[in-house]
């Protein structure tokens, strides 16, 4: 792992709520990226994770009690605060984040929340209610207007038994998200501009219904984190999906493939393009004005499709502007390989990222749209690169190595 943290300074806040044992891997990736940890627990916090298993992995003591004279003595809560480069709070609950947002403090952790002058980044954590509930969302707004950073909640089952949005981000994207705000302000890519696609597009039938597919746009949200960990100048055109957008990238939220093709094309001139996107091949030619009904007789009502916009192939052939590397994606169900290779020839596209998308051993490939894991083939005109079973994440990160890689050999060339 890539030392991107090297002698920054974290302090680390853990709140109460069953997610706060993902902290503990946080402080892991946190260390294993050279960065030193220090940790406030909070008393509900501790309920969840001990002082001595933080404590265990930040190399330090933990900071539990405001009132404690030794620890005001070695390291008052306002030094504890400055002292750091930016404040972490993982789990952040609704109890907390309420604090936060107006100005309270009654305990160690939000008195050194609002002691501080450092930059704060919070990834909350709560049940699906609670995370919907007006007064949350106040505070959401109070503390994004107060400048804090927010990364997650995710959707997903929850310890209680719900499903929604309120689980807390994993530690690898709060690592991302760490990295964009503390990392170094070069990187490989830095100067270089990347537009990428992600999710599914959504083609209307009438005012009411739609065609689509199941991307759920974690591997192109992803692909546009790591870039812009790479210091890319990163602009992500998304389709509607039910995942926070990237940390560090620019989004813009669209629907149908011809808005897409639109962003995209103002968003030109690019260095790299990466279309991630599941866009729909067909569109809808008779759009309805209204709802089509079900009528008395059998008959089901025909729909005309027409051909939508390639996207890929588009900036692929643009002349004048093309990006120095374009880069495909190609799901597929059956000879992935031979169909990566005609679509690379087809599109005339750089590099085509493959991957099986179907479903054999009862819908267990993890590869399968919407998974958190892929296995991709990099088809390029040097061969092909096959790469093990991993996290979209771990492929986005060596996606974008690759990529910053790629410039760096034509850098010395010229």
């Amino acid at each position: 792992m890539a030392e991107f943290l090297k002698d920054k300074r974290i302090l680390l806040i853990v709140s109460g709520g069953i997610a706060a044992y993902k902290s503990l891997e946080l402080v892991r990736l946190l260390t294993k990226s050279s960065a030193t940890v220090r940790a406030i627990l909070t008393s509900a916090g501790s309920e969840f994770v001990t002082p001595l298993s933080l404590g265990s992995l930040t190399g330090d003591r933990v900071y539990t009690d405001l009132f404690d004279l030794t620890d005001e003595a070695e390291m008052g809560h306002i030094e504890l605060s400055r002292d750091a480069d930016l404040l972490v709070v993982a789990p952040a609950t609704a109890d907390l984040m309420a604090k936060m947002a107006n100005g309270l403090c009654n305990d160690l952790a939000s008195t050194a929340l609002l002691a501080t002058d450092k930059p704060v980044l919070i990834a909350p954590a709560m049940n699906v209610r609670m995370w919907e509930h007006t007064a949350t969302r106040r505070n959401l707004a109070q503390l994004s207007g107060d400048g804090i950073h927010i990364i997650g909640p995710n959707e997903g089952d929850m310890a209680c038994g719900e499903f929604g949005f309120g689980r807390m981000a994993e530690p690898a994207e709060i690592l991302t998200a760490i990295e964009a705000l503390l990392g170094p302000g070069g990187g490989p890519l830095k100067g270089r501009k990347a537009l990428v696609t992600s999710g599914p597009t959504r083609e209307a039938i009438d005012p009411v219904r739609y065609l689509a597919n199941r991307s759920s746009g974690k591997q192109g949200h992803a692909i546009a984190a790591a870039l812009a960990r790479l210091g890319a100048d990163v602009t992500l055109v998304s389709g509607p999906v039910a995942i926070p957008d990237p940390f560090g990238a620019k989004t813009i939220h669209v629907e149908s493939a011809k808005e897409m093709l639109a962003a995209c094309q103002e968003l030109s001139p690019v260095d790299i393009a990466v279309c991630v996107a599941a866009v729909a091949d067909w569109g809808i030619a008779d759009l309805a004005g209204q709802k089509i009904k079900k009528g008395k007789s059998s008959t089901t009502p025909m729909l005309k499709l027409v051909e939508n916009p390639d996207i890929l192939a588009t900036l692929s052939n643009k002349s004048g502007n093309r990006p120095a590397l374009v880069i495909g994606f190609a799901a597929e169900t059956e000879n992935v390989i031979e169909h990566a290779r005609e679509k690379l020839a087809r599109k005339k596209c750089d590099w085509i990222i493959a991957n099986d998308v179907s479903l054999p051993d009862g819908g267990k490939r993890s590869g399968v749209m919407g998974s958190d894991h892929n296995r991709v083939h990099i088809v390029s005109g040097d061969g092909v690169d096959s790469w093990p079973e991993m996290t979209k994440a771990e492929v986005a990160a060596g996606l974008a190595a690759r990529i910053a890689e790629q410039f760096n050999t034509q850098d010395s060339e010229q």
